[in-house]
């Protein structure tokens, strides 16, 4: 399958070495100065971790081509992945050309972390192919895509760009509703604000915080994820005797969601925090770090996770 990447920053290369990885022809197409080399460079460096989750037959990167104008990038794909920046309205004016020159039954996908899916379709001439494919950095090691349909998206469609994401080795969750952020950022959303509640009211660091997250719950969730982990909290009774035992708790004022304001001072305690808890690592040291924790434990979750009994996307 020839597949199309239009924008190569952070998300689009990630996008890039995955399907180079699973075996697919890949154009990319960004019009920023300097943006080939950058790519290559990019997906040089993340090559290993791909190869240490497994290439398919036929993965290399000599299948990976550039070309700077989007309208040809796009005109022979199979299948294309938007990643320009979070902005509505280049969003939509980017959308507009791939689905003006690509073909009548390409899918398109978007990476949009929080833009719904009907706003971007807005104007599209074959709105009912595109949906949202939400991934999460880095794209080539966490398998999870949570593909968000518009009004007009059709079921058809949506089956087809599930079975795309899937034959790239994605885990997908169907999001049934579009809602702002989708599903795992609003999660994640929610703990950054409560994070920053607690450093702002002096209460912990920034490394406290991390620290009782990555020694606690997040060894937890990387298996089991909250609701399994809190059935497990009720003992033989799960989440029966979970829920009657501590479900008046979520009466109590434990957590504030709101986010505080970042004040001067608020900025600076995240900012030295983490600068701090970095110890002198650079961010490539930093991110080939994480890069060799999550191959390992990916292949340990994927060892230990309760194997599905039927497959089902609705």
């Amino acid at each position: 399958m020839k597949m199309a990447v239009v924008g190569t920053g952070v998300i689009g290369n990630g996008w890039i070495a995955r399907m180079l990885g699973q075996g697919h022809d890949v154009v990319a197409t960004d019009p920023a100065e300097g943006a080939e080399e950058r790519m290559r460079r990019a997906v040089d460096q993340s090559w290993s971790y791909v190869e240490a989750l497994g290439l398919a037959e036929g993965a290399s990167r000599d299948r990976l081509t550039f070309e700077a104008d989007a309208a040809e990038a796009v005109k022979e794909a199979d299948f294309i992945q938007e990643n320009v920046p979070e902005i509505e309205e280049l969003k939509q004016t980017v959308l507009q050309t791939i689905d003006q020159h690509a073909k009548a039954d390409a899918i398109i996908g978007s990476s949009t972390s929080g833009i719904m899916p009907s706003e971007l379709q807005t104007n599209l001439n074959n709105p009912e192919r595109f949906v949202v494919a939400h991934p999460f950095h880095p794209v080539y090691i966490l398998p999870l895509v949570e593909i968000v349909p518009g009004e007009e998206t059709t079921h058809e469609h949506v089956e087809k760009a599930i079975s795309i994401y899937e034959s790239l080795q994605m885990s997908v969750l169907h999001v049934r509703n579009e809602i702002e952020g989708h599903i795992a950022d609003r999660l994640i959303e929610a703990i950054w604000r409560e994070s920053l509640h607690i450093v702002n009211e002096g209460i912990a660091t920034t490394e406290e915080v991390d620290k009782a997250f990555t020694h606690g719950a997040g060894m937890r969730y990387a298996q089991y994820g909250p609701f399994l982990t809190f059935h497990l909290a009720g003992g033989e009774g799960g989440m029966r005797h979970m829920l009657k035992q501590f479900g008046p708790a979520l009466k109590k004022p434990w957590t504030k969601l709101e986010a505080p304001e970042l004040t001067d001072e608020l900025y600076n305690k995240v900012v030295s925090g983490c600068e701090h808890q970095s110890n002198g690592m650079t961010m490539s040291e930093l991110d080939q770090n994480r890069n060799e924790f999550l191959v390992r434990l990916y292949d340990l979750v994927q060892e230990y996770w309760p194997k599905e009994t039927e497959k089902t996307h609705s």
